[in-house]
């Protein structure tokens, strides 16, 4: 545990892929002992810290809060265990409550059973004491609890962020199959691009990959367009120190003119959902949006970074993805010389006929899909080749 008594240990959620990226951003707010694990970041910090890590990660989905470990032998300790916790130092019994559950290897086999129990046993409790209990509120509670059994170790947390992180609260219109935007953001910095050379997304759909790498140029923190967090409503919410971070943060702020990130899309309908999206978050004057195919592009400039999320075969039909991908690899080759090109996709068979070596490649996921994300270095007369997975 912290040795500060004003330091807490917190967990950070992320997508699989993104630990590394989650571990770099939480070091930079200040977080102490940040260390990688499955999907998830542990880190300390105190109060300002958590707050912190809420508004100005990109990378994380929630920012939790352990506050009890238990074991568990036998499914009746949950209960029993969840009942004997001072929730009333969290909670008032006219609160409303959401519990959220995580289960690997233990003696339960039903999640939702387990978020059922936690919920009884916290009701249980204010009724005994009170005479009256807290209701239960899915979308929008009080207080959002986090149980996570693996093995016979029950953590129970509290949830800072409420909604998931990747909620930005810019998107106003949504693509087909748009990208997380807590991956998309993940993916940009995984590519290196050093916020200087032009980006490109040449199948850009709704804008979140733009969007992403304009806020991470200008620094506009990624929680700048939301207004709901958990922790607004606990019990120890300090509302001068949330507007203290914001305050600070925001004073970073740039406003680089020398950038340049573009967007392409075939779709005159889903580009417009792009410019309604660029519009609402500010940044029209640092994107340049443009109807175009692919194959039809012409290079913004002579060099730059490519970040592309090809149509997947799970949710866009495709008549012939390997032909597709044939057609960005002649288009890579044939157009963009000087470019770095990054592809991520979900059809790890058909990827490959991009007929590019990467010279980078990492795996990631995109909700359920695990995926590639690959790097191909765009050198005049490069000799090109399938890869092996």
């Amino acid at each position: 545990m912290p040795e500060n008594p004003d330091s807490m240990l917190m967990i950070a959620k992320t997508v699989s892929g993104l630990e590394p990226i989650l571990k770099a951003e939480l070091e930079a707010i200040g977080a102490l002992n940040a260390e990688v694990m499955n999907r998830s970041v542990s880190f300390e910090g105190d109060k300002a810290c958590m707050y912190r890590a809420n508004y100005l990660c990109r990378s994380a989905l929630r920012i939790l809060l352990p506050v009890h470990v238990f074991e568990i032998n036998m499914q009746e300790d949950l209960y029993r265990e969840i009942k004997e916790f001072l929730w009333e130092d969290h909670l008032d019994a006219d609160s409303t409550l959401a519990v959220d559950a995580v289960i690997s290897y233990t003696v339960f086999t039903n999640s939702q059973f387990v978020a059922q129990k936690t919920k009884d046993a916290i009701v249980d409790r204010f009724r005994e004491k009170t005479g009256k209990r807290p209701s239960v509120d899915l979308d929008n509670p009080t207080l959002r609890i986090n149980v996570h059994l693996f093995k016979n170790t029950c953590t129970v947390s509290l949830d800072s962020s409420g909604q998931s992180l990747h909620k930005r609260g810019y998107r106003k219109q949504a693509g087909i199959a748009p990208i997380n935007e807590v991956l998309a953001a993940g993916l940009i910095q995984l590519t290196g691009w050093d916020r200087k050379k032009p980006l490109l997304d040449p199948m850009c759909g709704s804008g979140t990959f733009l969007i992403e790498a304009a806020m991470l140029a200008s620094e506009i923190p990624s929680g700048y367009f939301r207004s709901e967090y958990g922790f607004i409503k606990w019990k120890d919410f300090d509302q001068a120190l949330w507007e203290t971070v914001k305050s600070q943060a925001q004073g970073l702020i740039k406003h680089p003119e020398d950038i340049r990130i573009v967007g392409f899309d075939k779709s005159v309908m889903i580009l417009k959902k792009a410019v309604e999206n660029v519009g609402f978050a500010g940044l029209d004057r640092v994107i340049y949006l443009k109807r175009a195919a692919f194959e039809d592009s012409i290079p913004p400039s002579a060099e730059g970074i490519i970040i592309m999320n090809p149509p997947y075969d799970e949710r866009i039909q495709l008549e012939d993805s390997v032909a597709f991908y044939k057609m960005i690899g002649n288009i890579l080759k044939r157009k963009y010389s000087g470019y770095k090109a990054w592809v991520i996709s979900s059809d790890l068979e058909a990827i490959k006929f991009i007929g590019l070596k990467p010279s980078k490649k990492f795996k990631v996921f995109n909700g359920p899909l695990e995926c590639r994300f690959l790097g191909f270095d765009l050198y005049e007369g490069k000799k090109t080749s399938t890869f092996a997975d």
